[in-house]
């Protein structure tokens, strides 16, 4: 039988290797391009520069990886409270990743940043991550 845990932590681990590999294939195509990976420019949704950006991302990975593992290992222990925020900012989180991704679909006039789509669906992969550990704080 599969617990409830089990499920929250292949979940949350499922969604940190999907981040991990969006960042690796961006770096990848920063510094030994690929024919079989998007160029490096479709990873980009910002205009920040990318020492600062692959910085956040490897500080979100790492947090991600660390609250994982405490899940997993039973050392993060759930709270109702922190349930709540959670899934209060994983829903707008989320609400704000598909609006960007439904008006770069509907309005081919939108800026650029609602057609990044890589840089898009990996917000949406970081706000399911937020709600699945949200759902493990409820359950208390």
């Amino acid at each position: 039988m599969v617990t409830k845990r089990a499920t929250y932590t292949a979940s949350l681990w499922m969604l940190t290797v999907l981040f991990a590999m969006r960042v690796f294939g961006q770096a990848l195509q920063r510094w030994a391009p690929q024919p079989f990976l998007p160029p490096f420019d479709a990873f980009q949704g910002s205009n920040l520069p990318y020492w600062l950006l692959l910085s956040v991302q490897l500080a979100i990975l790492v947090v991600m990886i660390v609250v994982a593992r405490r899940v997993q290992t039973r050392s993060l222990v759930p709270s109702a409270r922190a349930g709540t925020v959670l899934m209060w900012a994983g829903w707008i989180y989320m609400t704000v990743s598909v609006g960007r991704i439904v008006v770069g679909l509907s309005a081919p006039a939108a800026p650029a940043w609602f057609s990044a789509w890589i840089p898009a669906v990996f917000h949406v992969v970081l706000a399911a991550y937020v709600l699945t550990l949200a759902h493990y704080h409820r359950r208390a």
